[in-house]
């Protein structure tokens, strides 16, 4: 059996911006000082003259773009999620979210993956800050190939988008030559009846393994990757309420303002169902290993799994 391949979807950012410079000559990229760890330095070394580094000024680097995008460039501000959603909120909001301007942020080292780094970094909030902002699209990509589509993605729509990104390698379980990325379109990655699992990001594949332990104990549980959060895409939703009863949903955010109140509130809206959320609780995480700690807050496929045999109860 072939080994897993494994990449950090922060890696697959830096990588997509490099391979479509050359397409898009508009592509412009500024960084905040860490373009080795949100590796835009890969695109920094291909295209010099098309990078500024804006120094550890997240707010002014926001402003920038701004000016840059009103201009028809299309900057990509990146640096880690904690500093572009949380200490850069008000000039996302102010400066790119109200002109609405073309504007992509690049936001890695998102959620308890972030690990040693600690609570101070590992930004939890940051999708329920992005979503009240009126005409933010959010996309938080499961592995390397739909980051790398999502890029694309988000060059070619015009408006404000926010990316998460990741710290820790991930399975890579998409075929690139078989994916398709579609803006605002969920992607059903396993059929089921019993259940719905709605994942996001690097819980997509938890979400995955969490099914395989279900159906051992005889519940059919589909799987849906919800890779734009934001337009969420409602209509399959509410399809999967309708067909399954129960949805839980998995992220690797808060389960306050992130995928599962999204969810939430779109089946309220069409179809009522009880709706389990697995993500982080009302807590702040801690400095530890980044696999030690999904497993300690609840993010990985055997806390799906047993959230889930609670959840076909409630049907």
């Amino acid at each position: 059996m072939a080994d897993v391949i494994k990449k950090a979807t922060r890696e697959s950012y830096g990588e997509a911006l490099k391979e479509l410079a050359a397409e898009y000559k508009d592509l412009v990229v500024l960084d905040a000082d860490l373009a080795a760890a949100t590796k835009t330095g890969v695109f920094k070394k291909a295209c010099p003259e098309r990078f500024f580094d804006c120094g550890i000024a997240e707010a002014n680097m926001m402003g920038v773009a701004a000016g840059l995008a009103s201009c028809g460039k299309i900057p990509f501000a990146s640096t880690f999620a904690m500093f572009a959603a949380g200490r850069a909120f008000e000039i996302v909001r102010n400066s790119i979210g109200y002109p609405h301007l073309n504007v992509k942020i690049g936001a890695t080292h998102a959620g308890i993956s972030v690990g040693e780094d600690g609570a101070t970094h590992q930004c939890n909030e940051d999708i329920a800050l992005m979503r009240t902002i009126p005409g933010m699209t959010i996309i938080n990509p499961c592995d390397d190939v739909e980051a790398k589509a999502a890029v694309r993605a988000a060059l070619d729509f015009n408006g404000p988008v926010y990316m998460r990104f990741g710290r820790l390698a991930v399975p890579v379980i998409n075929n690139a030559e078989e994916y398709k990325f579609e803006l605002g379109k969920g992607v059903v990655m396993k059929d089921g009846s019993d259940l719905t699992i709605v994942a996001t990001g690097l819980m997509v594949n938890e979400a995955l393994e969490a099914a395989k332990l279900l159906e051992a104990d005889g519940i059919s549980a589909r799987v849906v990757n919800i890779h734009t959060i934001k337009p969420l895409d409602k209509e399959l939703i509410c399809k999967c309420a309708k067909e399954t009863g129960v949805i839980v949903t998995a992220e690797e955010h808060s389960i306050i303002g992130g995928l599962g109140s999204a969810v939430a509130e779109a089946v309220t809206e069409c179809c009522p169902v009880p709706v389990v959320k697995v993500g982080v609780n009302d807590e702040f995480g801690h400095s530890g290993p980044a696999v030690d700690l999904l497993k300690e807050f609840g993010l990985c496929a055997e806390n799906i799994a047993n959230k889930a045999k609670e959840a076909v109860k409630l049907k």
